[in-house]
């Protein structure tokens, strides 16, 4: 989630006529405009998508080719010394009786390398690119095929290669295929897909909320495929009205849970290639009421490793399973009184002996080694700060050491440590003189890392990396182009701060300050926030368009902060983040208005009466709960794509925070800003798009019609059919921060007074 009495209330449909066209005026390179951030590509950073081969020793990308054909080459650059091969030509993509190259929209090695999958054509299921056509190259014999038969273009979802290369799965309309690669011969591993029954992906909360796309796995012997299986019959429908496609209203329906109400039956199930026959396994616990989280084979054995959560989300079970019995054994339960998260950091160690796991068993995020057979934990990270993400295990070194994302000192920053498997000697290896925000993409054999680091106002540099000692080995992006362009933007270096709001509390914070401003006047305040569980905004990173857009408000004469309140997912110890359980929109609203009242008592050149508030998606909730629920501190709140009812939020996520509706009532009410409507006294926003999947338009309606109720004049901006993130169609970006920025000049005037 991500999150005066008149007769005749309402409206109002906010257009911006001279917004647009009074942002065209002569350049000034030390002046943002809208135009300059949303509608050039004038601070466009550069990035580099690449991936490491399977012996560690050279990374990929897709780079264009240089010949006439077009297309794109997969090239290898040696990491030692950098020299480049190319390893698939894109004259190796021409289908048969084609021309031009295929466009590559993702790739995929067999694991001896003889075969490459390519994805193509792909096409938007809700979040991602997720369905599309595939193709197989046989790069022995330089033999390129599709995938599927006779099946319609872009309908293909998840293919990959068995491990021995013989063989391609892939769901195609709810249903698994295995694809012989060397007879053509296509197989239904299940036959009973249908509009309720999901094989081998899944429906919208499962990819939503757990982050799962792909729902199937080869053994390692390439003779069966376990699967996920998802049953959406009577959970109900939510309904989605596209009013601009056609000549008549078009409908989209999907199972969709919301809290309290009944969740899909999700199972597990492996099937024989021999026989495509499936067994089920026999997980215990109503497969309605619990959630398989995460499922994979362990290495080195036929048995299946199972991540079960039950439904309040508060137990994890880790179970094995034997696939041809289908019974199951628990080894390990984590639990908390709040919440548990699934981990995606599950490396396995010491031949296939023991696994890392994660926990806050002791109040910090830490890594420990466990070893089923024992049914044992033992400490791996340090104690007294959070091991943010474990990155990677190297067993092959002389000391074999597990190396993480931690920043002790400062929850606004990321650094790489490394620590010893006995849990001893660790250490951080980011140098000193590098603050902000680093990310490391490490190489199988542990030798390498691709290093990407930034700070905020400051874009990324990438480069490659030697570890254990982190040496400089050669730059691949350095961002110099844009980094010239913003040295002549009139602004202040970021100011990072922590405000303490009472004894033993102190949030940190962020401010971008106007490049000159008079501390003998007063200037309006902008605060953007998001405030619950799922984010953080007080982030010492390259903030793209957001920052460029936060810092022309400041430049127009704003200052702009941000504020990370106790229970967002900030480095800081299991109770600053878990503390807001069962106290959604009620704890942070109120954190974050007394961090606002700090800022006011102790910088005098801020104008109390000039405070807005605005944020997305949970933010958007927050700036609703602020202005309703402080209406004498919050003058103006923009709240875009919100939920304001947590009842019409979906099941998954809003229970793992507040519990079930019938066992919080009174959260569900307090932390609903809806239930606050009649309080508003300044200048509101909405902003939505109708054709929003994850927070419902339908919210928002429902918000609309308190305010009504309560005669509250309010504006509010609808945009067609268009989704959670508001950015489909020509000039909808621009359009929409135009919208943002004119509504804040007009009811939060900008500059001193």
């Amino acid at each position: 989630m991500s999150r005066p009495g008149v007769k005749s209330i309402i409206l109002i449909l906010a257009l911006v006529p001279s917004a647009l066209s009074a942002e065209k005026k002569p350049k000034d390179e030390s002046l943002l405009t809208l135009e300059r951030i949303f509608a050039s590509s004038e601070f466009a950073a550069k990035s580099m998508a690449t991936r490491w081969a399977v012996d560690g020793n050279g990374y990929l990308v897709l780079e264009d080719a240089a010949a006439g054909g077009g297309g794109q080459n997969i090239v290898r650059y040696d990491a030692k010394t950098g020299e480049k091969t190319i390893v698939v030509a894109a004259a190796d993509l021409v289908p048969p009786g084609e021309t031009k190259p295929l466009a590559v929209n993702d790739y995929a090695f067999s694991q001896s390398g003889s075969h490459l999958l390519i994805f193509t054509n792909s096409q938007r299921v809700w979040r991602a690119n997720t369905r599309g056509d595939y193709w197989v190259l046989d790069r022995a014999a330089h033999e390129l095929r599709k995938l599927g038969g006779d099946a319609a273009p872009s309908t293909l979802m998840f293919a990959r290669l068995s491990p021995q290369a013989d063989k391609a799965a892939y769901v195609r309309e709810n249903n698994i295929y295995v694809e012989d690669l060397r007879s053509g011969e296509i197989r239904a591993l299940t036959a009973d897909g249908s509009k309720t029954v999901i094989n081998g992906t899944f429906d919208w909360v499962y990819e939503e909320e757990f982050d799962l796309r792909d729902g199937f796995r080869f053994s390692s012997d390439g003779r069966a495929i376990a699967y996920w299986q998802i049953d959406t019959a009577g959970v109900a429908e939510f309904t989605m009205l596209d009013n601009t496609a056609a000549l008549y209203p078009r409908l989209t329906r999907f199972a969709y849970p919301k809290t309290g109400q009944q969740n899909p039956i999700c199972r597990v199930g492996v099937a024989n290639l021999a026989d495509a026959k499936t067994r089920w396994l026999e997980v215990p616990g109503d497969n309605r009421e619990h959630y398989i989280a995460r499922m994979d084979w362990m290495p080195g054995a036929r048995r299946l490793l199972l991540q079960q959560l039950n439904r309040p989300q508060n137990t994890n079970r880790v179970m094995i399973a034997n696939p041809e019995s289908g019974k199951i054994e628990t080894f390990l339960a984590e639990k908390d009184k709040a919440w548990v998260d699934v981990h995606d950091e599950l490396i396995w160690v010491g031949g296939n002996q023991q696994f890392t796991w994660i926990s806050e068993r002791d109040g910090w995020r830490r890594g420990y080694l466990f070893t089923p057979e024992r049914k044992s934990l033992e400490e791996l990270t340090p104690k007294g700060y959070d091991a943010i993400q474990l990155l990677h295990v190297d067993e092959k070194q002389d000391h074999p050491a597990a190396y993480y994302i931690a920043s002790p000192e400062n929850a606004a920053e990321r650094y790489l440590y490394r620590v010893g498997l006995d849990g001893r000697g660790a250490r951080r290896l980011t140098p000193d003189d590098q603050p902000g925000w680093h990310d490391y993409q490490i190489s199988p054999n542990g030798k390498w890392a691709l290093h990407r680091f930034s700070r905020m106002g400051s874009p990324a540099r990438v480069e490659l990396i030697a570890l254990p000692d982190h040496k400089p080995i050669r730059v691949l992006v350095d961002n110099k182009k844009l980094c010239k362009r913003l040295d002549k933007l009139a602004r202040r270096p970021v100011e990072f701060f922590r405000v303490e709001i009472e004894n033993g509390v102190a949030l940190d914070g962020w401010c971008i300050a106007p490049p000159k401003f008079d501390p003998k006047k007063k200037h309006p305040l902008l605060i953007y926030v998001y405030g619950e569980p799922a984010g953080q905004t007080v982030t010492d990173r390259w903030g793209g368009a957001q920052y460029l857009w936060h810092l022309m408000l400041a430049q127009r004469g704003y200052f702009v902060m941000s504020f990370d309140n106790r229970g967002t997912c900030s480095p800081r110890g299991r109770d600053w983040r878990k503390c807001i359980y069962r106290q959604v929109g009620i704890l942070a609203p109120a954190d974050q208005a007394k961090a606002v009242e700090k800022v006011l008592a102790e910088r005098p050149y801020l104008d109390a009466e000039r405070v807005g508030v605005w944020g997305w998606s949970g933010g958007g909730s927050m700036a609703l709960c602020a202005i309703f629920k402080y209406p004498k501190l919050y003058k103006t709140a923009m709240a875009v794509a919100p939920v304001p009812n947590q009842r019409l939020y979906d099941t998954i996520y809003q229970e793992r925070y507040q519990g079930l509706p019938s066992d919080n009532v009174e959260g569900y009410l307090q932390g609903s800003a809806v239930n606050f409507a009649g309080q508003l006294e300044g200048n509101l926003l909405l902003v939505h798009g109708t054709g929003d999947d994850n927070c419902h338009y339908q919210s928002t309606e429902a918000l609309i019609n308190e305010l009504v109720r309560h005669k509250k004049l309010f504006t509010m901006m609808a945009y067609p059919n268009r989704s959670h993130s508001i950015q489909e169609g020509a000039g909808t970006t621009l359009h929409l921060r135009t919208l943002l920025t004119d509504y804040l000049e007009k009811n939060l005037p900008p500059g001193p007074k």
